[in-house]
């Protein structure tokens, strides 16, 4: 499920690594899921956060719930609120496309 708008969060990511100098990339390399994920709202606005969600949104749920029942032992997400929602899951699926480019970057380096 985390598939769910995956190249779409992957482009946000991309846009957002054209944005920055290869210096700060080095620098914060360790980082960059923080900068990219977790310092601005992917989607601003329940009507825009619901529409994105549309007919997953239960899935949706199911992965934030697994992943922070999994990561902090408790559920803290709001349900209610579709913006948090959205946020969450595309922080969830950032961790996943940051760590894709790290690996890339290393192997770019190791060749």
């Amino acid at each position: 499920m985390t598939q769910y708008k995956y190249q779409e969060i992957k482009s946000h990511f991309e846009d957002f690594i054209k944005d920055q100098d290869p210096k700060w990339i080095k620098d914060n390399l360790d980082d960059l899921h923080y900068h990219c994920f977790n310092t601005d709202y992917y989607i601003i606005g329940t009507y825009e956060a619901t529409k994105w969600l549309g007919e997953n949104v239960f899935e949706i749920i199911e992965v934030i719930r697994n992943y922070e029942q999994d990561n902090f032992g408790e559920v803290n997400t709001d349900f209610s609120d579709p913006e948090k929602i959205v946020n969450m899951y595309t922080y969830i699926v950032g961790e996943e496309i940051v760590s894709e480019y790290r690996n890339q970057l290393e192997n770019e380096e190791a060749a």
